[in-house]
């Protein structure tokens, strides 16, 4: 016997797409359960269907309140939200239950009474090369005493072949005589994970599985439950996972794995959004997008087969893209919280300072890390500590020349980023002499020696009065 091909489309009975995200509680959303929510996300956004969330809680033990609520830390900050009430799977036991007595009245499964040692024995069989696992309850009378500690496993076909006509990979066989007779219930009367994905996927309407590929053997099985409980299969999508750079899988070695490790090292939720959707899938030579340009190109059956790898490099540069056209007060705040999270001595009026200095330094940075790094000058406080390199500069020559220049800069009747460049530049003609005579002094004397952009932007991000004042200490300390 051989099962029909699972149609490509299921729709629900308003024909609108369903795609679900169904992560397990453990205690963060990693990077590639992030990518596989993007997914579902992107595609259901672009077929105007709907995406939804449940949590697969069934592990009482594991599933914590602070583990859950890391799960949905990561999503609410990726910006991917259910479009209905989340769904926590450990709600749903009685309906899965209701599901296999469905299965038993059917025939379609059975009551096992295997011993702990028999259990252990068929399964050595089954990893030896042998036949699947098949209990010999399967159809024999029940014992003596029915009552006693058991499961109930399900009765799938002995023979022919399950296909799992897949999005990304294309139609793959499976030999029903290689699939186990599963655990459908434990002797606890707890249900197992195919049997409640199944029924909560039915239940909820989903169309669309889109999920990694580690799972593409559940498909099967999910598929033959499916068959017996006579629903219409949702279609499979299975994607790669992804690897590190040296093409291993990702773990700990490579770097961060969790949401909020990426959050935490300054990258931005859109461009993190961009990166993900990149990895395994793309729209032509296309690095650097919008969310309305990945919805509208946004198709599963692009995805390629092949593994992805995170590549820092590539993640650096499309961050620092959105990063570059995000909104400056946005910016300034996120870098303020980064400075906050840091411990770094601020000033009082820090959040005013970067407001006015992310404008002219933001184009330089790939994170908000480095964006902090690139305001360290606008928020230090007067006098500043000048290098040493710095005082050496301070000549009798040059300090006489700043003077001047501080005249000059005083006189400015407005005090903006164009103006400032023209006034040096004419400054630097009235003395004929080149910048280097007096940049890198009045540099070291407006930075105190950090990072910044040119002089015309840092004495724009200062402002005026700060601008004149970390002038006047220096040429002060030079009297």
């Amino acid at each position: 016997m051989t099962n029909s091909p699972v149609p490509t489309t299921a729709p629900k009975k308003d024909g609108a797409v369903v795609t679900r995200f169904a992560p397990s509680p453990t205690g963060f959303l990693h990077i590639g359960g992030a990518r596989t929510a993007l997914f579902n996300w992107l595609y259901a956004r672009h077929t105007g269907g709907k995406f939804l969330i449940r949590v697969e809680d069934t592990d009482r033990e594991r599933s914590t309140e602070a583990a859950v609520a890391a799960i949905f830390e990561g999503l609410d900050w990726l910006g991917l939200t259910s479009d209905e009430e989340v769904v926590f799977q450990h709600k749903q036991a009685d309906r899965h239950r209701e599901a296999v007595q469905q299965l038993l009245d059917a025939g379609r499964a059975y009551r096992c009474w295997m011993s702990v040692e028999d259990l252990a024995l068929a399964r050595e069989l089954a990893r030896a090369g042998g036949p699947a696992l098949r209990s010999p309850w399967r159809d024999a009378p029940e014992p003596n005493d029915p009552t006693a500690p058991h499961v109930i496993r399900f009765k799938g076909p002995l023979d022919g072949t399950t296909m799992v006509d897949d999005l990304v990979k294309g139609p793959v066989t499976f030999n029903n005589a290689e699939l186990d007779d599963l655990v459908l219930l434990r002797a606890d009367g707890a249900p197992t994970y195919n049997l409640a994905v199944v029924v909560d996927d039915h239940d909820m309407g989903v169309t669309h599985v889109i999920r990694g590929d580690d799972h593409l053997n559940n498909a099967a099985r999910q598929t033959l439950i499916y068959q017996a409980l006579g629903w219409t299969l949702p279609a499979f999508g299975h994607i790669p996972l992804i690897h590190g750079p040296d093409g291993a899988k990702l773990s700990k070695r490579h770097g961060a794995q969790a949401v909020g490790e990426f959050q935490d090292m300054g990258y931005l939720p859109e461009g993190l959004r961009n990166y993900l959707a990149r990895l395994g899938w793309g729209h032509g030579d296309d690095e650097v997008f919008s969310d309305e340009e990945a919805i509208s190109w946004f198709d599963v059956k692009d995805v390629v087969k092949a593994p992805a790898r995170l590549d820092w490099a590539k993640l650096n540069f499309i961050n620092s893209q959105h990063l570059h056209v995000a909104e400056d007060g946005r910016l300034a705040d996120l870098t303020l919280k980064a400075l906050q999270a840091q411990g770094a001595a601020l000033p009082a009026d820090a959040a005013a300072r970067l407001h006015a200095v992310v404008p002219h330094v933001k184009s330089g940075a790939k994170t908000i890390l480095e964006l902090a790094e690139h305001c360290a000058f606008a928020l230090k406080v007067r006098p500043l500590a000048l290098e040493e390199k710095t005082l050496k500069q301070l000549t009798d020559e040059t300090v006489e020349r700043l003077t001047r220049l501080r005249a000059q800069l005083d006189a400015a009747p407005v005090w903006g980023v164009a103006e400032l460049e023209t006034l040096l530049k004419s400054f630097a003609e009235s003395e004929a002499v080149g910048f280097g005579k007096f940049g890198p002094s009045l540099r070291g004397i407006l930075t105190g020696g950090s990072q910044a952009p040119d002089l015309h932007k840092i004495m724009a991000a200062l402002g005026r009065d700060e601008s004149l004042g970390r002038l006047d200490d220096a040429l002060a300390s030079r009297a």
